[in-house]
């Protein structure tokens, strides 16, 4: 989780290859309105992302009955975070964050994507960071990005470990 430009995609897809699980990108299940509104710059709402969320939701849940699911999505709220935990059955979250000028700067080097870098920092407005009875993992991704994919991997692992069955 975390605002765009973050490496929610790019970290999420290097996990998920490493612990040979399903992947899902949230940005995939956005509504078409919702994906012109971003490509317009326009932010989006609460009421834009619920049913978003929730096809989301229902799409993780079926893809965890068949076994580990990474999935890279916003969650920039609270509330959404806790929507995903009240409809999958097992969730874990990995706060992915930098300074406003490295995530802005790496937006700017992607290409193919929709999300503009104007969009920023209502992203960074709207970002309510995961408070500590989150139990998320915060990682800062000023860092080189190996290092971001086996901090992960190896928190990733420790938390499955933790909540195996016996």
């Amino acid at each position: 989780m975390g605002v765009c430009g973050a490496g929610k995609t790019s970290v999420g897809r290097t996990l998920a290859t490493r612990l040979g699980a399903r992947y899902i990108e949230a940005d995939d299940f956005h509504p078409p309105d919702n994906r012109r509104a971003m490509e317009q710059g326009i932010p989006l709402t609460d009421e834009m992302r619920q049913p978003w969320l929730m096809a989301l939701s229902v799409a993780a849940e079926q893809a965890r009955q068949e076994g580990t699911v990474v999935m890279a999505c916003s969650a920039l709220k609270r509330r959404y975070r806790e929507l995903l935990r009240a409809n999958i059955g097992s969730v874990r979250f990995i706060f992915l964050h930098a300074d406003r000028d490295v995530i802005a700067q790496r937006m700017s080097q992607r290409t193919g994507h929709f999300m503009p870098v104007t969009l920023l920092d209502s992203q960074i407005a709207t970002l309510e960071p995961p408070a500590p009875d989150e139990d998320a993992l915060a990682v800062n991704v000023a860092r080189p990005k190996a290092e971001i994919d086996d901090i992960v991997e190896r928190h990733a692992r420790a938390e499955a470990t933790r909540t195996a069955p016996c």
